[in-house]
């Protein structure tokens, strides 16, 4: 694997996201190279019908897909991706830096989740979790488990 690519919707607004995310890719830096892509997230308004919700997902996945290269290995992060306890979560990655000759990109969806397109482009889907967090907040969470995995 050349690179861990993170993208993601929208900008880390509070302090302490931050101070974490800043935390976690200094450790992960020590062993590989990381960066975090961001793409501009639309606005949604109150009582958006489910048309404007995906055209908003569509227009967010649009600036995803701008971000990852056609051999990038991707794994979107979705509540109904596959789920991995510690031990098969450093195994699949050890797995993946082994066989993975491009960038491994992670892709992290706005408060409205990710578009379909973007789905059909990810070789696998990732859930931490059947609940829903903020998508400020995976980031962060994402980072402590690559840091722990690596």
């Amino acid at each position: 694997m050349k690179e861990i690519k993170i993208v993601c919707v929208g900008k880390i607004k509070e302090k302490y996201f931050s101070d974490g995310i800043d935390y976690y890719l200094k450790i992960i830096r020590k062993k590989c190279p990381v960066s975090l892509l961001e793409c501009a997230d639309e606005p949604t308004p109150d009582k958006a019908s489910p048309a404007e919700e995906r055209k908003i997902r569509e227009t967010e996945g649009e600036r995803i897909l701008q971000k990852i290269n056609r051999e990038d290995y991707v794994i979107a992060l979705s509540i109904n991706g596959k789920h991995y306890d510690t031990a098969s979560w450093q195994k699949r990655m050890s797995l993946l830096a082994e066989k993975t000759a491009d960038n491994l990109v992670f892709v992290i969806g706005g408060s409205l989740g990710l578009s379909e397109s973007v789905l059909k482009r990810a070789d696998e889907e990732l859930s931490f979790s059947a609940m829903t967090f903020p998508h400020q907040m995976m980031r962060l969470i994402l980072l402590e488990q690559l840091a722990r995995s690596i």
